[in-house]
């Protein structure tokens, strides 16, 4: 089930390759947290054929391995001078329990109470790319959350201070300023052409290992939030089996022509060759939103709601404390409104089947979110729906989606 709040696709031009200075539990997230010199999870990383497509198609991985087989190293030694380390750190206050002021414990232990909330500073590291030639950095939102400073090492050994933009945890993407010009900056490709099966490369410090380079595939494309653990975040994922690790969030995942195509985020916790990255698509319009106004405005509706099947049907109708009788076997069912949402102030119900938005079909819940997301935050969206063996249609107006 989903409280829409999972992926976003957004059309992009099928040929592009650009410079982003151009434009702007089981889950363990790839970053690592260190107090007192312990290391913790910081939880808040065949033959090329001839083109039929009207878009390029790159080489697949046989062939390019075939023509040169340093082309890791290539990628390496082009992009490598763009990667930079993070570290940010984050003063936390630890409040003395209720119970020490009490005059018993005073009586026994004396000068020995604590008096005043303690503090101590946590430490994270983690990766980012250089966007821009004046000093833009693209990394993960849990890399830098609540930092009180933040410090850009790059490759070449210089220390940089940074100040962060903008963050957006509903993508889990941030972005980064440094006061320094003339940097050497990373080439995007377009994330809606990958295909399973593409080489991956990624360059980031897992573990504090500056400067690693993994390589693997592309596993799978589309793995939406839920399936990865994070329904709480908007993004369909790129799946890859290029190992990633603590500290490896923030840093690109690069094609064989060492184009970024997403941001590596997460691993599951105990999975071997399970590795997730956002779609660079994805991540330059959240990117150019941060630079230029701080926040994303994210469209938001208020519902939960399943895909409906045979089986989820028969389910639901003989589940007695479901309250729900459902006679459809397709679309999406909404299961629960928030109170005083823009779905409840709407007229959506609990029960509610979803069959069209805007006078297009939807099959799933994934479809629901994607176009929420593509919408506009107080944009009216058409819903044809069936309730109780009959069609309606409701206007719905998105409101911002809550940051709490």
């Amino acid at each position: 089930m989903m409280i829409d709040q999972v992926p976003d696709t957004v059309p992009a031009s099928a040929t592009r390759k650009r410079s982003f200075r151009n434009t702007a539990a089981g889950l363990l997230i790839g970053a690592g947290l260190a107090t007192a010199g312990s290391f913790l999870a910081w939880s808040p990383a065949s033959p090329i054929q001839a083109q039929t497509e009207p878009y390029e198609t790159s080489p697949a991985p046989a062939a390019i391995a075939a023509v040169n087989p340093n082309f890791v190293t290539d990628v390496v030694n082009r992009v490598g001078p763009a990667v930079v380390r993070i570290d940010a750190s984050r003063t936390v206050s630890q409040r003395v329990p209720e119970a020490f002021n009490d005059p018993f414990f005073r009586q026994f232990f004396g000068d020995q109470m604590p008096n005043q909330p303690q503090e101590r500073v946590e430490r994270g590291v983690g990766s980012g790319f250089i966007i821009s030639e004046d000093g833009r950095i693209v990394t993960n939102a849990h890399v830098v959350d609540g930092a009180d400073t933040v410090n850009v090492t790059l490759k070449d050994g210089r220390t940089l201070e940074g100040r962060v933009l903008g963050s957006d945890p509903v993508t889990d993407i941030a972005v980064i300023k440094v006061a320094e010009r003339n940097l050497p900056t990373i080439t995007i490709s377009d994330s809606d052409q990958l295909q399973p099966g593409e080489w991956a490369v990624a360059i980031g410090n897992p573990l504090g290992l500056d400067n690693t380079v993994t390589v693997g595939i592309i596993s799978a494309t589309g793995r939406s939030s839920s399936q990865v653990g994070v329904p709480d975040k908007r993004v369909d994922f790129i799946q890859t089996d290029a190992a990633i690790n603590p500290g490896n969030s923030g840093g690109p995942l690069l094609n064989q022509q060492g184009e970024v195509i997403g941001v590596n985020t997460a691993i599951i916790n105990g999975a071997q060759g399970l590795g997730f990255a956002i779609p660079i698509n994805t991540v330059e319009r959240i990117a150019t939103q941060l630079a230029e106004s701080g926040s994303v405005a994210h469209p938001y509706l208020g519902i939960q709601m399943v895909t409906l099947d045979p089986e989820v049907k028969a389910e639901i109708n003989s589940n007695p404390n479901s309250g729900l009788t459902v006679n459809e076997e397709e679309g999406v069912l909404i299961v629960r409104v928030m109170p005083d949402s823009p779905a409840d102030r709407a007229g959506l119900r609990a029960g509610d089947v979803i069959r069209q938005i805007e006078d297009e079909s939807v099959a799933d819940a994934a479809t629901v979110q994607q176009r929420v997301e593509a919408a506009q935050v107080g944009q009216p969206l058409q819903f044809d729906i069936r309730r109780s063996d009959r069609s309606q249609t409701l206007s719905v107006r998105p409101g911002e989606f809550p940051q709490s």
